[in-house]
């Protein structure tokens, strides 16, 4: 839990490292921080970003609270600008989730400022699902491939590389464990199936039944004696026979061994 932490604070830490090289971008992180540039940032590496980003020859509008995108024109705006205001709102109200439940990312506003956001989003190739918590707007992410998307559209790199890295080796050992745990209850399954053949065939050998019938059947009993951890297809290989003809082998086996000896073959 610490590591995944640490990636998460990691991934903002190098977005709030990034200096836009552009005016324009500037002002829109700016306008993205919001509240955070006004001087309430959530976290110290915001509040250096903040700093950083303040201009002195201008004086920063002041849009009210959950309302900082009055001082950015969407509309207007070129891609770089938009990814810009858009690292500028994560690092202000985002959160990132790296837990073992899979990754969460969201971004928590004022609702005035919900469908305007929603809007965006969507334009840029990223839309969200939106709910209301505890009077606040949330638009959360939780597809693996979106995230990593989102962060990289905002301008991480290295760090998101860790993330992508630890996300597919959860996945990988999720698939694995899916794998494994499907094949021990195959293998748990087979040997059952086995041990009451091989009960079945032990009776009818006793009662002297098994001679009785026919060639297929008591071809596919002698194998399961000698191959008694083979499944269905594996005997039907061996015997050269189809799959379906050893499963109805084995019922016939079932159905004669269920079968009371008539007393006049006593």
């Amino acid at each position: 839990m610490a590591q995944a932490r640490d990636l998460v604070e990691a991934v903002r830490a190098e977005l709030a490292a990034i200096d836009p090289p552009r005016g324009c971008c500037r002002h829109a992180e700016r306008a993205g921080l919001g509240d955070a540039a006004l001087g309430r940032a959530r976290s110290p590496a915001v509040a250096r970003l903040a700093v950083r980003l303040a201009d002195e020859s201008t004086t920063a509008g002041r849009a009210a609270p959950g309302r900082a995108t009055e001082t950015f024109d969407w509309a207007l705006a070129r891609g770089h600008c938009r990814a810009a205001w858009l690292r500028g709102r994560f690092l202000a109200v985002g959160s990132l989730s790296l837990g073992a439940r899979g990754p969460h990312l969201e971004l928590v506003v004022l609702p005035g400022e919900s469908d305007e956001l929603a809007r965006r989003l969507e334009e840029v190739g990223f839309p969200a699902t939106r709910r209301l918590r505890r009077g606040r707007a949330v638009a959360t992410w939780k597809r693996t491939d979106t995230i990593i998307a989102f962060l990289r559209y905002c301008g991480a790199s290295a760090s998101v590389l860790e993330v992508e890295s630890r996300l597919v080796m959860r996945q990988l050992q999720g698939h694995l464990n899916r794998v494994l745990n499907a094949e021990t209850a195959n293998l748990t399954r087979t040997v059952a199936s086995s041990a009451r053949h091989i009960a079945i065939i032990a009776q009818l050998e006793a009662e002297g039944r098994l001679s009785e019938l026919p060639d297929p059947e008591r071809a596919v009993a002698a194998e399961r004696r000698t191959a008694p951890e083979a499944s269905f297809t594996e005997l039907s290989e061996r015997l050269g026979l189809s799959r379906a003809r050893v499963q109805r082998a084995f019922q016939r086996l079932e159905t004669a061994a269920s079968t009371t000896t008539p007393a006049s073959d006593l």
